[in-house]
């Protein structure tokens, strides 16, 4: 056990800087793989000099393992939500695909949300009676509105602006959806959520929550080396709206 603590202590703060360094990042989250690591290698140093068996009563120990468990079975059931997300495309002919905000740079849509209106696009061209709605707000650290920076994009890649809506005000998921329902019958209209894979699952639920009777996810991919660090982020997301009951 010394040894495997020891090993995903050094993997753990490997990735904080391969991603603080070599890759970027939207946000500050990914510093708890800095925190895990240094946990990680604290309790392989605690077993190592005996301290953890020795010196600790057996009630604390025992307390931490049980809450090592439960938070480990937790924590697997809703990665496997998040998974159930990945594969979903939607079916032809929707209505009106709403579009998550992401990120907004000064050089353009993040990765991330790139990915978003590429896969937005490609169901647009092969749907040409779809509309969309492209929905996010202006953070302080974004030049533009997600909303305008989106409408931008899928104009210049050749969708009319006459299918394009523009939701500028939303700053979270739950806003993104509800906000967006002044463009649409949500009782009525088929609508696809566009976001990236490990976001999926909890957009469409929070849809569902808010009143979207034909809701469909479609998935776009997530970068291939921020993947773990956004679906840790995307556990306490779903965790914290199903506590809050948006989901």
């Amino acid at each position: 056990m010394y040894l495997i603590l020891l090993l995903l202590g050094v993997i753990f703060i490997g990735y904080f800087i391969c991603i603080a360094f070599f890759v970027g990042h939207g946000t500050n989250f990914f510093f708890i793989w800095l925190f895990l690591g240094i946990g990680a290698i604290t309790m392989a140093v605690l077993m190592k000099k005996g301290i953890w068996s020795e010196h600790l009563p057996r009630w604390i120990r025992r307390i931490f393992t049980v809450l090592v468990c439960v938070g480990g079975i937790v924590f697997i059931v809703v990665e496997s939500c998040i998974i159930s997300g990945f594969s979903q495309k939607g079916p032809d002919g929707l209505d009106y695909l709403v579009v998550l905000g992401a990120q907004m740079k000064t050089s353009g849509p993040s990765k991330a949300l790139q990915y978003r209106l590429d896969e937005a696009i490609r169901y647009l061209e092969e749907n040409p009676d779809t509309q969309v709605i492209v929905s996010g707000g202006q953070g302080p650290d974004e030049p533009i509105s997600e909303a305008q920076g989106m409408y931008d994009y899928l104009v210049e890649k050749g969708i009319s602006s006459e299918r394009i809506l523009m939701e500028d005000q939303s700053k979270n998921t739950f806003q993104n959806l509800t906000f967006s329902e002044k463009y649409l019958n949500k009782e009525k209209d088929a609508v696809g959520v566009v976001s990236n894979n490990f976001h999926v699952f909890r957009a469409t639920k929070i849809a569902r929550k808010a009143g979207y009777q034909k809701v469909y996810g479609i998935a776009a991919k997530g970068e291939p080396f921020l993947q773990y660090n956004n679906m840790m982020r995307e556990f306490f997301g779903v965790t914290k709206d199903f506590l809050m009951g948006n989901m």
